[in-house]
């Protein structure tokens, strides 16, 4: 009679272990794929973000490369604009990211980087068109701003390149989830 009791008790505790350690692993990848969504939404945000605020500050050096707006009149977009880039930088780089994506957060920081150089290139340039307005310093001037211009298209194009790569990443379940994910 004991044996009849037992057998079911210990089939329900074997059911229930072998539930516990199923659901323990799927818990594993929901989160993991809950931080890969968060991942993948903070880069995408943070691209819209930088994106907005290098198409702002674009837009004015590209009104006065054209010699449509007045070099002092952007002074201060070039410092917000360079302030918002190393913002964007530093949160890029505090991103928690999976492995896989590390190469992804090491190029968005280095775009914003790339960004903030193009941005002192301009504000060299303006600098020089407002203290010199002719003769060989002018023309320096003004491919220091043409440069400088092209670089933040470039990057603001890249980070957009890039948020769109990261959307496109896939982690990989079955590894261990140490294995998956860096600070």
């Amino acid at each position: 009679m004991e044996l009849a009791v037992l057998l079911p008790i210990a089939a329900f505790i074997a059911l229930a272990a072998g539930l516990a350690v199923v659901l323990r692993g799927t818990g594993k990848i929901v989160a993991r794929t809950r931080e890969d969504e968060q991942f993948k939404g903070a880069v995408k945000d943070l691209a819209t973000r930088a994106g907005a605020s290098l198409d702002g500050a674009a837009a004015e050096i590209d009104g006065v490369r054209r010699r449509q707006v007045d070099p002092t009149a952007i002074g201060e977009t070039i410092i917000a604009a360079m302030d918002a880039v190393r913002r964007y930088a530093d949160e890029a780089r505090a991103l928690r990211c999976p492995r896989k994506a590390q190469r992804v957060r090491s190029a968005i920081v280095g775009e914003l980087e790339r960004a903030e150089r193009a941005l002192e290139m301009v504000e060299h340039g303006i600098a020089m068109m407002v203290t010199m307005r002719r003769g060989p310093r002018e023309l320096e001037a003004q491919t220091s701003i043409k440069r400088g211009y092209l670089n933040l298209i470039h990057a603001r194009e890249a980070l957009a390149r890039y948020a769109f790569e990261a959307q496109r990443l896939e982690i990989d379940d079955g590894a261990p989830a140490a294995d998956l994910w860096s600070d």
